[in-house]
Order: structure tokens, then sequence, then C-alpha cells
């Protein structure tokens, strides 16, 4: 203030009451007087007996008086000055934290560590809670939403002559019985596959779906393709569709909160859209389904070396010769190979 005796403009509220009045504050001698339009006095105290919220952002300052009488002001700088002038400090430390900048980017720093740990290490922990937790009928609705949308927007019906989907099915079923679980809890599934191409994948439920272009890419080798079955049913065994979806849903809540959005996002992750986030895996999960592929071709009296067949046939015909890197989602097709080959060596050794 430029003077002890400057006015500053706001409302007075009478005790206990809501009604405004149009008033004026004013300081003088260590006192603080508020006095209406018509320069009528309507309360006066000392200073040190008001008591004055603390500035944050642009709201409005209000000074309550030892009568219970309030006086509302929104020139927060002239409250600053009164308050510095009289009492030695400044504005609230809420609203100097607001204004001090570098502190913001600590508390945008820590904000970001504090979701990254919530991501890294308390998200797995929630996922294998939901995942022992879910009734069955969670992973069907997941897979029937997934199947639609594919039905819909990619997939066309398949082409496979009947020979070829019979022997295919045939050793499905073989397979199935050495798995952990229940054989008719597991079903193939024949699709044209359009964008997705040559590819086989697992849903929640124990669908696995394998498109004619794979079988195509196969030439003939059914046993090179009942190893990428085995290794789909591991996904299965082990859980990792589900997990990817709650994992996934969990990420995507996670922003929604932050972002202060939770409404049918959510649903729609849970129904319609969730399967499709589980099409893809860790590499952790893509190495322990493919040991898992070992496991199961051995003890369907199949040779396992058609894994390191199918391997050899993405290296040839998909031009995948990528090596395992801190930045990739899943393990390089070299890596791969050389894992299940010394795995299939360890297996036949304890024979």
């Amino acid at each position: 203030m430029a003077s002890d005796q400057s006015q500053i403009a706001g409302v007075w509220y009478p005790y206990l009451s809501s009604r405004q009045n149009q008033a004026f504050l004013t300081a003088e001698a260590g006192s603080l007087s508020v006095v209406s339009t018509e320069e009528t006095l309507l309360v006066s105290d000392d200073i040190s007996a008001v008591t004055i919220t603390g500035r944050v952002g642009n709201i409005p300052r209000r000074l309550t008086f030892s009568d219970g009488t309030v006086f509302e002001t929104p020139d927060n700088d002239a409250i600053d000055r009164l308050v510095f002038a009289h009492r030695g400090r400044r504005s609230g430390w809420i609203h100097s934290l607001e204004r001090f900048h570098p502190r913001l980017l600590v508390v945008a720093v820590l904000a970001i560590a504090f979701t990254f740990g919530i991501y890294r290490y308390g998200l797995p922990v929630l996922v294998n809670v939901a995942v022992a937790v879910t009734p069955p009928i969670v992973p069907e609705l997941m897979a029937k939403g997934t199947m639609q949308t594919l039905d819909a927007t990619t997939f066309n019906p398949t082409e496979l002559t009947e020979e070829d989907q019979t022997e295919l099915l045939e050793g499905f079923e073989r397979l199935a019985v050495e798995s952990e679980y229940r054989p008719e809890q597991l079903k193939l599934q024949f699709r044209q596959g359009g964008l997705i191409g040559p590819n086989a994948f697992a849903l929640p439920d124990g669908t696995i779906i394998i498109t004619d272009e794979l079988v195509e890419m196969a030439d003939g080798d059914s046993e090179m393709l009942l190893g990428v079955l085995a290794h789909e049913i591991g996904h299965v065994e082990l859980e990792h569709s589900l997990k990817q979806v709650y994992r996934s849903a969990g990420a995507v809540a996670l922003i929604m909160l932050i972002g202060g959005d939770i409404g049918s996002g959510t649903e729609d992750i849970l129904t319609q859209g969730a399967g499709l986030l589980a099409l893809s895996h860790s590499r952790a999960q893509e190495a322990e389904a493919d040991r898992r592929s070992v496991e199961m071709m051995l003890k369907a009296g199949y040779n396992p070396e058609a894994i390191g067949r199918f391997f050899k046939l993405i290296q040839e015909k998909l031009h995948d010769t990528s090596n395992t890197s801190m930045l990739s989602t899943h393990p390089g097709t070299p890596d791969r190979l050389k894992s299940v080959q010394e795995y299939m060596q360890e297996l036949q050794s304890r024979k």
C-alpha cells in the first residue's frame, strides 16, 4: 500500500450471514477498519486480532475479525502489501510454491517417479491378484469381443482345405492333452489373416487362431505349425494374455486417473478392446512360452526341432534377424532360436 490510509475494495459479510455489503478496508495505526460505501464504520480491530487467509493463486482473500464478520477482496497484491507492512512477512507459502517454477519442476519429477513406481512395482502385484480372482466369464467376454472386432475389421473366413484343417486339429488335440489345461478348454480356429498376415496368437479364454498365410508359409511342414501352436498353448497355460490385458488396462486406468477421466473407456478395455492388447507379449513371456512349447512337443511325441525350423523360416521369409535389445518388446529371432536349442539339449540330457 502507498499509505496506511489507502482503501481496498471488497465485500463485507455480517456474522453468520451470506448477505454481501460493498465496503472498503482501511488500515491505520496498526488497526484495520471496514467502512460501507456510505462511509459507515462496520467493524474495526487491531490487525493482530484479524485472521487473514494466505495467498493461493488468484483466490480472493478473506479477513475474519474478532466479532466473526468477514471482509473479502480479490485485491491480493494490496493484501500482501498490507500484511508485509504490518506483520513483516509476505504471501503464503502455497502461493510462493506456485510461483517458484524450479520447485514445480521438482514436484513434477516426483509425481512422474511416483507414477513409474506404481507402474513398475505396484501394477504387477495387482495384475497377479486380478488374474487369481478373475471368474471364467471375463476371459470369455474378452475373447468374444476381440474375435468380433477382428472378424469385422481384419479377418476373412479361412480357405484352407478340410484336409489341412483336420491334420492341424488332430495334432492340436494331441498337444492339448499334454497341456495343463483341460483339452476342451483349448479351441483352434482358422482365419485368413488380412493385414495381420502369417501369424498365430492366443486369446485369454484358450482360443488360438492360426492364419492361412502362416500355413501357406510353412509349405506343408505341419510339425512346424504344431510347434507354433504349442507355443501359443504355453501362453494360455501361463495366463500371459490375461496378464497383458490387465497390465494394459491398469496402465490406461492410471493415465485416466491422472488425467481425471474415468468412464466408459474402462468398460471398453475390459470387453471389446482388451483382447487386442493381449496379442503382444513381453520378452520374458515369449521366452517362457518357447520353453513350454519344447516340453509339450516332446510329451506329445513330436520333434521340438520343428520350433527351431520355424525361427529359421522367419529369418528367411520375413528377414527377422534382429537380436534382443533393451528397446525391443520381444526377444530377437536369433536369440529365441539359440535359447530353444539350448533348452532342447538340456531336456534331452536329462533322459
